[in-house]
């Protein structure tokens, strides 16, 4: 009888465990789903400049920056176009004071400047695609006018000189595929000139477009003292010895404009 009530117990206690064991394997096979989402809109607010020297391995690099306008008194410069497809800062070109010559001769823009403490950088382009699409985009320049005097003068203008922006590279902190810059822009007064394209699906985010490096030359300033100078040596402006310069500053607009046309 006691091997009877003993069997009985065992085979109770053993259904119970496999029981349980079932029952744990069949609540660890079930699951539920939630999901995540978020969604974009185009941006509209004003891109600030960023350093055109970030480096896209560092996001600590981007800026922000406070670049100066050298043809303007205090050197603020014009703000950048609001919108998704923005044109963000574009730097302005100081060829600097030069003495009167009937020689060729080419003049280097003075880096572009910064009143943070960022260090002088290459003159550049600040664009930036907010839109979401995708649909690529195109950058112009246009000088306005040939260089004309600012003050009346028997010499007005500055018959045959050309500005060039050599050596372009671009950079972005984007992972989007790269814009393609023009390696040479040769102005032409009155005439837009192709700067940088995205062809579609690239170019998202913001893109820097970027001339040659900055240099460090000596130069004698209006009193005749050697000064140390940062210049970029990829901006250019060509005068002829032939063409008559008065004592006067010469100066011209550059129109940048950026279309979704490419």
């Amino acid at each position: 009888m006691k091997k009877i009530i003993v069997s009985s117990l065992l085979a109770t206690l053993t259904l119970s465990a496999l029981g349980a064991s079932a029952l744990t394997a069949e609540a660890a096979e079930k699951s539920i789903i939630s999901n995540g989402v978020v969604e974009f809109i185009p941006g509209s607010d004003i891109t600030e400049p960023i350093d055109p020297d970030v480096d896209p391995n560092n996001p600590d690099t981007v800026g922000p920056v406070t670049p100066l306008d050298p043809t303007k008194p205090g050197g603020q410069p014009n703000p950048g176009t609001a919108g998704p497809l923005s044109i963000d800062f574009a730097s302005s070109f100081n060829f600097g004071l030069n003495k009167i010559t009937n020689k060729n001769v080419d003049y280097y823009a003075r880096a572009q400047a910064f009143s943070n403490g960022t260090p002088a950088r290459a003159n550049y382009v600040q664009v930036s695609d907010h839109r979401g699409t995708n649909q690529g985009w195109k950058l112009t320049v246009t000088q306005q006018t040939q260089l004309t005097a600012v003050e009346e003068t028997a010499n007005k203008v500055l018959t045959g000189a050309e500005i060039t922006l050599n050596e372009a590279t671009v950079n972005s902190l984007s992972t989007s595929a790269a814009p393609a810059a023009a390696t040479t822009v040769t102005l032409t007064p009155g005439e837009p000139v192709n700067v940088t394209t995205a062809a579609e699906n690239t170019g998202a985010g913001t893109w820097v477009t970027k001339w040659g490096t900055v240099e460090k030359v000596t130069e004698k300033n209006v009193e005749g003292q050697d000064v140390q100078v940062d210049v970029n040596k990829a901006v250019k402006l060509s005068v002829p010895g032939s063409t008559a310069k008065d004592a006067v500053k010469y100066a011209s607009v550059l129109t940048w404009t950026i279309s979704d046309v490419y």
